[in-house]
């Protein structure tokens, strides 16, 4: 479903990806792992299109993805790729339910359909009851949860998640990473995750490990 092909990415003379080639199949939960300084985070931003390769080509169901710039690219984007942080990124004053429906209402979908959708999948989080609660009255869990709903709200093909659970404490991480596998049992949901947390990578598919640069073995 993703694909890409010799990524290479530079800052300025420091080479932080060099020849990286990567393969998704729907429904996988892979997971990047490797030191600080390997280029996980680069690759999936690049990856995500919120950063640009220096040379490669990307593909996300057929799509030539790195071909795309401007508003295109920000459409693609937002109804195609989901993103999952370290920190949850919620806007404080907007409630649980509000936060999840932005990229609805920013895809220009109905705004009814966009609440009905975002109050399923907080009730499929376990959130059913904090609709209205702003980001502030949630535990870190319940706002990564939060977040993970705003990820899922347009149906994404992919969700992309860079250090999910790096922020929270251990039952919390443990709580996501049981959501991330029951996401992809019951939707077939997709997921990349970079992680240095051994215990979720373990629960993936895959695990891809990454050093200077490079995928060192598959």
């Amino acid at each position: 479903m993703l694909k890409a092909s010799n990524i290479f990415k530079n800052y300025g003379s420091l080479p932080v990806l060099q020849g990286v080639d990567i393969t998704i199949n729907k429904g996988e939960v892979v997971s990047i792992v490797g030191s600080s300084g390997a280029g996980k985070s680069t690759l999936l931003h690049i990856l995500g299109t919120l950063d640009k390769a220096d040379k490669g080509s990307i593909s996300l169901n057929d799509k030539r993805i790195d071909e795309l710039s401007g508003k295109k690219l920000a459409a693609f984007r937002n109804q195609s790729i989901g993103f999952v942080f370290q920190f949850h990124h919620l806007l404080p004053e907007f409630t649980a339910l509000e936060n999840v429906c932005i990229p609805g209402w920013i895809a220009g979908k109905k705004k009814k359909d966009v609440q009905s959708r975002a109050k399923e999948l907080l009730q499929i989080l376990g959130l059913g009851a904090r609709l209205e609660n702003k980001p502030q009255q949630l535990s870190g869990g319940e706002q990564q949860r939060v977040a993970v709903a705003r990820a899922l709200i347009n149906n994404p093909a992919i969700v992309m998640a860079d250090e999910p659970t790096g922020n929270l404490d251990s039952i919390h991480a443990k709580e996501l990473h049981q959501l991330f596998m029951d996401l992809r049992n019951q939707f077939a949901q997709t997921f990349l995750i970079v992680t240095h947390n051994e215990e979720l990578a373990q629960l993936s598919d895959r695990i891809l490990h990454m050093k200077d640069g490079k995928m060192v073995d598959q």
